[in-house]
């Protein structure tokens, strides 16, 4: 125990049971504290997935001296404001994505972070599975020679729930954070930053995007072709165009376990990569070693990327139309 990284969770939903599922996976990570408003809350999920402390108050959690960070895993809107109770209170901090509503909140956590001397990253998980790591290696290496253009979609049809979490614009709601952040980020990993933003969007009445399509162009003259809905389930793919051939990223691409490469003229080739536990294990170990070595943040993920990416979900709620509180 001495030697472990000590988590505290904040925010105890869907994605926080996910998370906690594969904490005990990491040989250097154990499980010490979980939160939530509700106390009883608390006490449930660490009695599910065995933290030593259960606190009714984020206050009560970032108190407790014995814990080295938190996952952040509450709704978009609060991201900010729960990130910041952290680092003011000596907290390192993995905020799941986005890690701000928009990119002056992102800054304004990158810069307490710095100012600090604590680590912080932004949750985007997909960065660090298998078949990310393998993607980037064949990219590397030129195997689809000069890069043309991406094409990434992320559809899915929930249940319409004005007070839950994706239709609440309270909340930070809509498509285009929720999952529209993962094509895009994987247009910028790929191709790097779009010149030129095109963006066309149908909001519900309550002012949420249930449905974004994107257009990215780079000086370089690579393009991107994006969309994300709340309205159907889409195939979720990613293909990574160049002159040499493709690469695909097959259904669900952010958690993709196999990849597809064709050359041109030549046979197909696949590569199984399958993902430990949930997928979050190698997020946790990037953290981990980060934290283990005294970096404030990792090189994978960079607070320089996550503030881009922030940038550019600005741009495309421009375009659209879509404002939050």
């Amino acid at each position: 125990m001495a030697n472990k990284i000590k988590w505290g969770i904040m925010g105890l939903g869907k994605i926080a049971h996910k998370f906690a599922s594969d904490l005990p996976l990491s040989e250097d990570s154990v499980l010490y504290a979980a939160a939530s408003r509700e106390l009883k809350k608390a006490e449930e999920f660490g009695k599910k997935f065995g933290s030593l402390k259960s606190y009714g108050s984020y206050t009560e959690l970032v108190k407790d001296p014995e814990i080295d960070i938190v996952y952040i895993a509450t709704p978009h809107a609060l991201h900010f404001e729960n990130t910041m109770l952290c680092l003011e209170n000596g907290k390192s901090v993995l905020c799941e994505k986005p890690m701000g509503l928009d990119a002056a909140q992102t800054k304004g956590m990158i810069e307490k972070a710095q100012e600090n001397g604590l680590f912080l990253m932004e949750g985007l998980w997909t960065r660090f599975i298998p078949a990310t790591e393998k993607l980037l290696e064949l990219l590397a290496a030129n195997t689809l020679g000069e890069l043309l253009f991406v094409r990434a979609d992320f559809g899915f049809n929930p249940p319409i729930d004005p007070a839950g979490r994706i239709y609440n614009k309270e909340l930070g709601g809509g498509s285009l954070l929720d999952i529209g952040i993962y094509p895009i980020y994987l247009s910028l990993l790929t191709l790097g930053l779009p010149s030129t933003i095109v963006a066309s969007a149908r909001l519900n009445q309550s002012g949420i995007d249930t449905f974004c399509a994107m257009l990215f162009d780079n000086k370089n003259g690579t393009k991107a072709i994006l969309e994300s809905t709340l309205e159907a389930q889409t195939p979720t793919e990613a293909i990574i165009y160049g002159s040499k051939g493709f690469i695909k990223m097959h259904t669900p691409f952010h958690h993709t376990q196999k990849l597809s490469l064709q050359l041109n003229g030549l046979e197909e080739q696949e590569f199984n990569l399958p993902s430990i536990g949930e997928g979050y294990l190698h997020e946790i170990e990037e953290v981990v070693a980060c934290l283990q070595s005294g970096q404030m943040e990792s090189r994978k993920h960079p607070h320089a990327f996550s503030l881009e990416l922030s940038e550019v979900l600005d741009q495309v709620k421009n375009k659209i139309g879509l404002r939050y509180h």
